[in-house]
């Protein structure tokens, strides 16, 4: 018999807010030392109130606003009732009633096409604390840091069927929140987590199968491989009866590559839903609702398009370009400036790129300027600057986003010269140290002149011009 898979996610994306979700306490923990970034409000402490911040709610509904989601304009906050030693009031400040987001659509591609996957609804909430084991002293400890940092939790229909269909949702969902920038999306960092629920029927049924839970992975290749296993696992279990299939939450131990049973899956009765007293709700008006609709970024694909269009970029460039808003904004600024679409891409594509690669750091943590960019870019262009060593003032302005190039080329010696009479003294020095180099050209060896060449570029720095050294340098070896 011939089975489908049928998924679920429940994707925990925390938000880019510099504070958290009900007290002022820094978001921003992740590398901090343990519990540095709390608070009695935070900690749970009795008597302690929630104060809402409303930039969440601001990404809150902009996450749903780039899902295309109907925004609930009035939104609540509710108790979620569970015991765990790092949710320190025994209770977690969620959505359940009215949700800030609901009835939303991803489209996704994969090698089989196009496919959309509905969004059941995007809730808001705070975070829970962080345990650490320690297996040499056999004790755990709790870092209440995470605690109160904001959350968003996308909810899917179980519209996906494979792990190439996962991979590319939550890719898709990792653009869309970071080109709206509210939220970072890094999965290594514990800043992206997903519940992959999952269950198999025969092919063609309508009615889903066993249900399991696979708590907060937070690898992509992990997701894919869990996904892979439990399918197999459910399959087994149907087709052989190796096991009963119980609605249950697993654990994925990735080192194994298998799925160990935790506890039962609760139900959303076992949590004892209730509004919490303590939260107003939050009514979002008109103008409140425009003003966030009216910052929402361009998409990926409308700013492809209209690379290729009005810059004449080609596909690959543009494609390259708009992996990242942070690409596209600085790029965008350098044009402003160099007006060649081409030069800024090539820059951004060659050389900023390949900086980040070398210091290993995403495509989203770009903080270079990019008008100094396209300073620096017509700097190489008009020929005031050699290339090599705008490569060396690049990777400045990397250090420091506030250099000016022009200046900074000043004052470094990095500036184009074209006093003849030092380009011809060196030359002459180059050339009379190498005869054999002198010989192989003149019989005909042209790296011969190349060699000849970057040595005498070596020895001015780069601060020549490449054609009037060729030209020079061509005159004094013809003439030994």
């Amino acid at each position: 018999m011939k089975y489908e898979t049928v998924i679920g996610l429940e994707v925990h994306v925390e938000l880019a807010t510099d504070s958290k979700i009900f007290c002022s306490c820094s978001a921003h923990s992740y590398g901090a030392d343990p519990n540095s970034h709390v608070c009695p409000a935070c900690c749970g402490m009795p008597g302690m109130l929630p104060v809402v911040n409303k930039r969440v709610v601001d990404f809150g509904m902009k996450a749903g606003l780039m899902l295309d989601c109907h925004i609930n304009r009035t939104t609540t906050f509710d108790k979620k009732s569970y015991y765990y030693p790092d949710l320190p009031a025994a209770y977690q400040t969620t959505q359940w009633f009215a949700p800030v987001a609901v009835n939303g659509l991803v489209e996704i591609t994969t090698s089989k096409g196009k496919k959309n996957v509905r969004i059941k609804q995007i809730h808001m909430e705070e975070d829970a604390g962080k345990l650490v084991h320690d297996i040499r002293e056999d004790t755990t400890h709790v870092d209440f840091n995470r605690t109160s940092v904001p959350l968003i939790e996308i909810v899917s229909q179980p519209d996906l069927s494979s792990a190439e269909e996962v991979e590319a949702y939550l890719e898709r969902l990792k653009t869309l929140l970071r080109y709206a920038r509210v939220a970072e999306c890094e999965m290594a960092h514990g800043t992206m987590r997903c519940d992959v629920n999952l269950s198999v029927r025969p092919e063609g049924s309508d009615k889903l199968g066993v249900r399991t839970e696979m708590k907060n992975m937070n690898s992509v290749e992990a997701i894919k491989r869990a996904i892979e296993y439990e399918t197999a696992r459910h399959i087994d279990a149907l087709e052989n009866g190796t096991e009963e299939l119980r609605q249950e939450t697993r654990r994925w131990d990735d080192i194994k590559g298998k799925s160990y049973a935790m506890r039962s899956k609760e139900t959303a009765g076992d949590y004892r839903y209730f509004p919490d007293p303590n939260v107003m709700p939050v009514v979002i008006d008109d103008t409140w609702f425009e003003s966030i609709k009216s910052s929402l970024p361009e998409f990926p694909e409308v700013k492809r398009a209209r690379y290729a269009e009005e810059y004449g970029l080609s596909e690959y460039d543009a494609e390259q370009l708009t992996k990242s808003i942070a690409l596209c904004e600085c790029f965008e600024d350098a044009f402003s400036v160099c007006k060649s679409a081409k030069d800024a891409a090539n820059w951004m594509i060659s050389e900023v790129m390949s900086i980040l690669n070398a210091r290993q750091m995403t495509y989203d943590m770009l903080k270079l300027n990019g008008k100094a960019l396209g300073e620096l870019i017509l700097l190489v262009s008009e020929g005031k600057v050699g290339r090599a060593n705008g490569k060396k003032i690049l990777g400045a302005m990397f250090d420091d986003p506030t250099i000016a190039p022009a200046a900074y080329a000043e004052e470094n010696g990095l500036i184009v010269s074209n006093d003849t009479g030092l380009i011809e003294k060196v030359v002459a020095e180059v050339v009379a140290s190498d005869p054999k180099a002198v010989a192989d050209y003149k019989g005909g060896k042209e790296k011969a002149l190349m060699s000849l060449f970057g040595r005498c570029m070596k020895q001015l720095k780069g601060n020549c011009d490449p054609q009037m050294l060729r030209t020079i340098l061509i005159d004094i070896v013809n003439k030994q």
